[in-house]
């Protein structure tokens, strides 16, 4: 943005210097009565787990909705990347939006597009229009995650407002295990309907307190510039090319489909040409240059390997209990622990919060990273879903701890530079951790596969048929069909198919291991990056003070 004074469009009300807000866009700091302050508390954490429940009710149920579809795994695939999408497109727009027409405006505009499009896909029951509101749904997620936020910190006080911040933020991550939890008791395998009913429903309900209980009235000035369309023009279709080469890769195989190389240089290009746009601009969107000092590049990096860390709770664990045999009923347990440690971590951050204790709760969430990788280092086809109640708390309470402090480190960085870098700082905090739970799962994805495949050919080459252990699990296998057919054939297939099934489960459970391995190394990569940073972040700050005093 230029240095210029702000075109106002609409004359500011008479604030205190504690109300006005620190950026345009942002509602004020008032002080609320109490009764008021608990209802901005209630609507803000409803707001803040509807913005991330349509995602989870997708990740909790993508299996069945391939059933219900008819759909290939490559196919399924594209209903959470469609989210994924709209999601880290729609903040390179959202900011400007909502400093020239306001987030209460933007907000409610979107969600009556999202109402429309859940009723139509209540008439029109089909995959293409399953896909659709899966990027519209996205796209809302956006600007309710920003709502969420700001309606919670209006319940706190001036003093307190950062603690609200952290809350804010850190809710939003409740909706993932909110919706394995409830999603049992919600979904029939005969009527899908009750489950976009129930999504429809909970749009309702948030146009329904948006309306009734506004955000107080902030500044309104005239942003947008016509290169601010062109930029969109770029990146979005970039990050999309980028989203969907990620989630397919791992499903069609990286070499095997020639149009992944065609959408991965196209998205590539896309993004450097939108950068290298923007780089030229006299008032640009995206502060490129900013992007590159040693600050951001840090950040960006602590900020993708945490949340890649993080990604590992969702691939390895979910997919090795669906690898042994369990169902969704069963993970019911397990979720609730997740979303009890996410919201510890969440409380507990909050509690604790000091902008001097920054990076001492990224570097705590490090550790719990590392120490839940270890306690899980040893699978074996026996472990069910209690046996990860330990680790999987440890992680989540990672993931609630981590988030606040990041936003806040990440947004006290941006306002130093003016309130021109809070839009560059939006977008890339929101593409680190979409990109980085995207990268962390496709890796993961990748790496258990091909391990799988090296342990299938090395159990197949150790299983000979003359082994006395292969002969005794053949037999047994043979006795549990023999009560089901007598031709002596068929009983020998069935034998031999089971051994195979096994061995292949074996060999799953064994590349499950090297992930959580693999995770835990490079947990202790980052933590000890991490203290380093800190080191020398101090060293930094105190040879400075006393070049300072000497002077």
């Amino acid at each position: 943005m230029s240095n210029q004074q702000p075109r106002y469009l609409e004359k500011p009300p008479d604030w205190t210097e504690h109300e006005r807000p620190i950026i345009p866009g942002s509602p004020p700091a008032i002080e609320h009565p109490t009764p008021k302050r608990y209802l901005y508390f209630i609507i803000g954490t409803f707001i803040a787990l509807t913005a991330s429940l349509s995602n989870g009710f997708i990740t909790a149920n993508l299996p069945q909705l391939q059933g219900e579809y008819g759909l290939t795994p490559s196919e399924g695939a594209w209903l959470p990347a469609a989210y994924v999408m709209a999601n880290v497109s729609s903040n390179i727009i959202l900011f400007k939006t909502r400093q020239q027409y306001g987030l209460r405006l933007f907000t409610e505009v979107a969600l009556l597009g999202f109402i429309a499009v859940m009723v139509m896909h209540l008439f029109v029951h089909n995959y293409h229009m399953a896909v659709f509101i899966r990027y519209v749904s996205g796209f809302v997620a956006a600007p309710l995650s920003s709502l969420g936020m700001y309606y919670i910190m209006q319940a706190f006080s001036q003093p307190n407002r950062l603690k609200g911040l952290y809350i804010g933020f850190g809710f939003n991550q409740l909706g993932i295990p909110l919706a394995w939890i409830i999603s049992p008791y919600l979904v029939s395998v005969n009527n899908w309907g009750d489950l976009y009913t129930f999504e429809l429903g909970l749009a309702i309900c948030c146009y329904a307190m948006v309306v009734a209980l506004k955000l107080p009235r902030g500044l309104k000035i005239a942003v947008f510039e016509k290169g601010d369309l062109m930029t969109f023009a770029l990146l979005a279709p970039g990050f999309a090319c980028l989203c969907i080469v990620l989630s397919q890769g791992p499903i069609l195989w990286w070499f095997d489909s020639n149009w992944l190389a065609y959408m991965l240089m196209i998205g590539f290009s896309l993004v450097v040409l939108g950068l290298f746009f923007e780089h030229q601009r006299r008032n640009p969107l995206l502060m490129v240059r900013w992007l590159g000092t040693a600050p951001m590049l840090r950040f960006m990096f602590g900020a993708l390997c945490l949340r890649f860390l993080l990604s590992e709770q969702g691939f390895a664990a979910v997919n090795f209990l669906k690898t042994v045999g369990m169902g969704p009923d069963q993970f019911v347990g397990l979720y609730t622990v997740i979303f009890i440690g996410i919201f510890s971590g969440v409380i507990f951050s909050a509690l604790t919060f000091s902008k001097e204790r920054v990076f001492w709760h990224l570097l705590g969430a490090t550790l719990l990273i590392l120490i839940a990788s270890r306690l899980d280092a040893y699978l074996t086809s026996d472990v069910r879903p209690q046996n990860f109640f330990y680790s999987q708390f440890l992680i989540a309470f990672a993931n609630g701890l981590f988030i606040g402090p990041l936003l806040l480190a990440g947004m006290l960085n941006a306002l130093k530079q003016g309130s021109s870098h809070v839009i560059t700082f939006i977008v890339l905090f929101s593409a680190t951790q979409n990109f980085g739970g995207l990268i962390g799962t496709s890796f993961y994805n990748t790496y258990q596969k091909h391990h799988t495949q090296i342990y299938q050919v090395d159990i197949n080459q150790t299983m000979k048929s003359t082994d006395p252990n292969v002969l005794y699990r053949v037999s047994q296998y043979k006795a549990i069909y023999n009560s089901q057919t007598t031709d002596p054939q068929q009983v020998q297939i069935q034998a031999s198919k089971m051994l195979g099934q096994i061995s292949a489960r074996e060999a799953q459970v064994r590349a499950y291991n090297d992930v959580i391995n693999l995770n835990s190394v490079i947990a202790i990569f980052l933590f000890v990056w991490t203290i380093t940073n800190m080191t020398w972040h101090k060293f930094y700050a105190s040879r400075k003070q006393d070049q300072m005093s000497g002077s």
